[in-house]
């Protein structure tokens, strides 16, 4: 049956590699999704991704109508990126990342472009505690496979964040939201409720975004 499926959804694989953040990263493509980077069956850019990002950037746009400089912490490959730079042309985006090998992924399948993305293949948090510029848009996808690294769960962090943030910034968190991720994503909501005065939720998906700001 799921050789039937693969041939009717016309799936390829287009290279697998190992990564020592990741593991072992697969680039699909087929006719329902196009292409997408997967690692340990779950899709880490591309395909249903691209839906989870359109869904939450749909309601940003409704409470933040410019955007002139942004902050991606998990960059992978690009997805969040793409929607920032079609939703508000000219915006100065930095993507940080700690895995070099799903960014080159990126702009070799997924059309991540160093022209329009300043990329720094660092830790998130060490990025931060070195940053002194503030940003209208910070959006934070920081999943190895399907784990989400506690240090980016703890308040530090989420005040580090909102530390980054202009005067109406707003911050986006994305958490899985299937089984239990259930549990861990909405104990990390309350995290966020300490550090920020307003947190909205937006359900793409098998996600569960989070809509920060003051």
């Amino acid at each position: 049956m799921n050789t039937l499926i693969k041939i009717l959804s016309g799936e390829k694989i287009l290279e697998k590699i190992d990564s020592p953040i990741n593991g072992r990263l697969i680039v699909k493509k087929d006719i329902p999704w196009g292409t997408y980077i997967q690692s340990g069956g779950l899709t880490q850019s591309g395909g249903v991704m691209k839906a989870v990002w359109k869904t939450v950037f749909s309601r940003v746009l409704k409470l933040k109508g410019k955007v002139d400089k942004a902050l991606i912490i998990g960059l992978g490959g690009g997805d969040a990126a793409r929607n920032i730079i079609k939703l508000w042309p000219g915006v100065i985006l930095t993507g940080v990342d700690i895995d070099p090998v799903i960014v080159n992924l990126g702009k070799k399948y997924m059309g991540l472009n160093d022209q329009e993305v300043k990329i720094v293949i660092k830790d998130g948090i060490e990025f931060l505690e070195n940053d002194k510029n503030k940003y209208d848009l910070i959006c934070v996808d920081t999943y190895h496979g399907d784990l989400f690294p506690q240090k980016f769960e703890s308040l530090n962090f989420a005040k580090l964040i909102n530390k980054h943030l202009n005067k109406e910034g707003i911050a986006i968190f994305n958490r899985l939201y299937y089984g239990e991720k259930r549990k861990l994503a909405e104990k990390h909501e309350t995290v966020l409720l300490k550090a920020f005065g307003q947190v909205t939720r937006v359900y793409p998906e098998a996600n569960l975004m989070f809509i920060c700001r003051e």
